[in-house]
């Protein structure tokens, strides 16, 4: 009896396998031709998920737009990381597709070689890379776009270094195919942005990669900084270190505002990258002035802004090298902007996670001004102000740290001006200033964090320049022209999260390393003038006159001060043994959560899982024997 109850009861479990198995591909069959496409995001920053900006822009299509997606097959056969990152820009591309609702039509091409497909390729201006053992075949890896009035827009290489910016950069040429008309920015800067040639140097200077990328996403108009007029039609201005702007300007400026013009401003109180007026003149560059301000325009709004001071700031300070082979120095005038000193609740700011500055200013309104000033960027408590001229010889910046005191306050390093406003004395205007308006205006207290080094690197990809970003310098500049173009959709998709987790527990354990060295060194050099000022008090007691001979005393203070200098010299090795140390002991604690934890977890489940099927098992047998 109990032997049949066995084999009935093995018989069931052999019959539910099969139905399992049955039913598992049935499933896998259904999934694959109904849900083709589909995924369960489970990240914590939704990366894989469409940004509700892009979806919105998707819906707004208003007439059919094709997306030609250029990928090269048979030359990406043994490049699997490329063949998954196609893979990944066509799962994206038909997502997109989904959300357009027919206005967006996607459609594949294998620009095979030597086929009218490749020479296509080359003719829409997409970049084919050499691959291969002799470089014979090329690899294209490409988007084209156009809509029905001719309008183009290319990605020439996809590279697949920025697969975390992808979505915005085909939401954004999605965005710009969409528009009749693309934006018109006014531009007027007083730094060599857009390239050309180094006098200094004789050789060609590539355009800042910030210009390039406003170039592309909107019509620039060019101004010149001794131009008498602001041209027709923009619908914004963009000020990049502003200098000696002539009365006429400055009231065009009032007039443009008070009319209902959007402002963006670049201003300076030590700009690092103005060459100066003559390039040719080093020396001169050292004694001009670096300042731009909009002066009187900032006094009639109730607005100050010093040229004569910068911010200094401990807590945001950015490690630099002075010298190769020497360790990096902490420099209080070039700043790293987190995200805990950023407006979280600003569409400018809200997801960015840094901003990299030099020698930067900061406004402050007057108690008059009918405006509010909302920061976007702030210092840290640990900020205080410094003159600007210890910065035109500066030979070691840590000098900075001991010769200001922090104040506690919070002061804003770029902010947005806001706020009904009546005309000011500024009367040059070659159109009738409005009497009164509303003003709506982005301030930035610094226009060196425009250029390259502060923010972007060039890298070659086989043979192509491509930009790595290490920084959000110019996802602020183009979230600021977005919005106050008043188009949040595509801020919203440029400032997604990333991927990348900075180690801040690291960079904790490091800066409280060298805050142990800094109070070390100091007291090092202390008793360093305390020997120097002891063994001058021993010679000038002598009454002989033979000063360069020492006396038994004055050597044994020198050798008494070289030992305790050794002392301190092995005190601030060890804090440095220690806090390598520590970091490597991060680490190591880090990757066995990460490559142990996971297999753990799985194995006490299974086995927790075992234990209690056996159990039930053992429980199912004694009733049966019973």
């Amino acid at each position: 009896m109990i032997k049949a109850a066995m084999n009935m009861k093995y018989g069931y479990s052999t019959t539910a396998l099969i139905l399992l198995g049955v039913l598992f591909l049935a499933v896998t069959m259904l999934s694959g031709a109904f849900l083709t496409g589909a995924r369960l995001d489970l990240t914590e920053n939704r990366l894989y998920t469409l940004s509700p900006g892009t979806v919105n822009l998707l819906e707004a299509i208003n007439e059919p737009i094709k997306l030609e997606f250029f990928f090269s097959e048979e030359a990406s056969s043994e490049l699997p990381m490329v063949r998954n990152f196609a893979r990944r820009v066509q799962e994206l591309l038909d997502e997109m597709a989904q959300h357009a609702d027919g206005g967006l039509e996607v459609r594949r091409i294998d620009p095979e070689p030597f086929s009218e497909a490749e020479d296509r390729a080359a003719l829409l201006g997409l970049e084919g890379i050499p691959v291969g053992a002799g470089q014979e075949e090329s690899l294209y890896l490409g988007i084209v776009g156009t809509n029905r009035v001719d309008g183009r827009e290319v990605l020439p290489f996809i590279s697949p270094a920025r697969e975390a910016f992808l979505e915005y950069e085909l939401a954004r040429m999605i965005y710009i195919l969409s528009q009749p008309q693309r934006p018109r920015v006014g531009w007027l800067s007083s730094l060599p942005m857009t390239g050309g040639m180094d006098v200094r140097t004789g050789r060609e200077q590539e355009a800042w990669a910030v210009y390039e990328e406003i170039a592309e996403l909107f019509e620039l108009e060019r101004i010149e900084a001794s131009a008498e007029a602001l041209p027709e039609d923009i619908d914004v201005l963009v000020l990049v270190h502003p200098r000696e702007l002539s009365d006429a300007m400055l009231a065009e400026i009032e007039a443009f505002t008070l009319d209902g013009g959007r402002l963006l401003a670049f201003l300076d109180p030590f700009a690092e990258t103005d060459p100066g007026p003559d390039p040719t003149d080093p020396a001169g560059a050292l004694t001009a002035d670096r300042h731009s301000t909009l002066e009187p325009l900032l006094a009639s709004w109730g607005v100050e802004f010093s040229t004569e001071e910068f911010i200094a700031d401990l807590g945001q300070a950015l490690q630099v090298n002075l010298q190769q082979g020497q360790p990096p120095v902490r420099h209080p005038a070039i700043l790293g902007v987190t995200a805990d000193n950023m407006n979280p609740d600003d569409v400018v700011t809200g997801d960015l996670e840094v901003i990299n500055m030099a020698s930067v200013g900061w406004f402050e309104l007057t108690e008059e001004s009918p405006l509010s000033l909302e920061p976007l960027l702030s210092s840290s408590r640990n900020a205080g102000p410094l003159p600007t001229e210890r910065l035109r010889m500066l030979d070691d910046p840590e000098a900075l740290a001991d010769e200001f005191g922090p104040t506690g306050e919070r002061y804003t390093l770029a902010g947005r001006l806001s706020g009904p406003l009546e005309a000011g004395r500024i009367t040059d205007a070659s159109e009738p200033v409005p009497a009164s308006g509303r003003i709506d205006a982005i301030l930035v207290a610094d226009a060196d964090f425009l250029a390259d080094r502060y923010w972007v690197q060039r890298q070659r990809f086989f043979g192509t320049s491509l930009l790595e970003p290490f920084a959000n310098n110019a996802d602020f500049v183009i979230n600021a022209i977005d919005n106050l173009l008043g188009n949040a959709d595509l801020i919203s998709i440029r400032s997604r999260a990333t991927s990348r987790r900075p180690f801040t527990m690291v960079e904790e354990l490091r800066r409280s390393a060298e805050q142990s060295l800094r109070a070390t060194e100091q007291r090092l050099e202390s008793e360093l003038a305390e020997a120097e000022r002891r063994i001058n008090e021993l010679q000038q007691a002598r009454g002989d006159a033979d000063l360069n001979v020492l006396t038994a005393e004055q050597e044994a203070e020198i050798d008494r001060f070289m030992a305790r200098r050794l002392e301190i010299r092995q005190q601030l090795r060890q804090v440095r043994r220690d806090l390598d140390r520590d970091i490597e002991a991060l680490g190591t604690r880090i990757k066995v959560i990460n490559i142990a934890m996971m297999p753990l977890l799985v194995t006490i489940f299974a086995l927790v899982l075992a234990w209690r099927r056996r159990k039930a098992f053992r429980r199912s047998r004694t009733g049966d024997a019973a």
